[in-house]
């Protein structure tokens, strides 16, 4: 919350994580643990873009890690991950959306093959900020 990597402001209740669960009905979701003491560190899923049929093989990536796991391949497997269940569901199109204040959110996604393919202007303002929401697409090889 102190970081522009999350969009919330507060802390968000435990409940607001079933609002995650309903999202990725039908779609893979993973808790990401520390390997050592089984602590969650992170999440990530795919969720639909757009629940019309004609957007069946386009999902939207989510994923979040704290912020000292972070640049240690733990997001690189966890992007691999979901590319995988994504081919196995036909998904042809992934997209994500990443806060402008994140520049190592932004990064990542270009590293890993994402173009940028969209961006809202001054939409989002946190602690009195103001910022872009940018939009990125890969296309996955089946």
């Amino acid at each position: 919350t102190h970081s522009f990597a999350a969009y919330p402001e507060t802390s968000l209740p435990y409940e607001f994580f079933n609002k995650f669960v309903e999202l990725t009905k039908g779609y893979p979701a993973f808790v990401i643990k520390d390997s050592v003491s089984g602590v969650v560190v992170g999440f990530c899923f795919l969720r639909s873009y757009n629940p019309f049929p004609t957007f069946k093989e386009t999902a939207e990536v989510t994923y979040f890690l704290q912020k000292n796991y972070r640049g240690k391949g733990i997001g690189s497997q966890a992007l691999q991950k979901l590319e995988e269940e994504a081919r196995k569901m036909g998904i042809t199109i992934l997209l994500a959306n990443v806060s402008s204040e994140n520049p190592q959110s932004l990064l990542f996604h270009l590293k890993h093959g994402f173009v940028e393919c969209g961006r809202f202007h001054g939409i989002g303002k946190k602690k009195g900020k103001s910022f872009d929401v940018v939009w990125f697409e890969k296309s996955l090889d089946l």
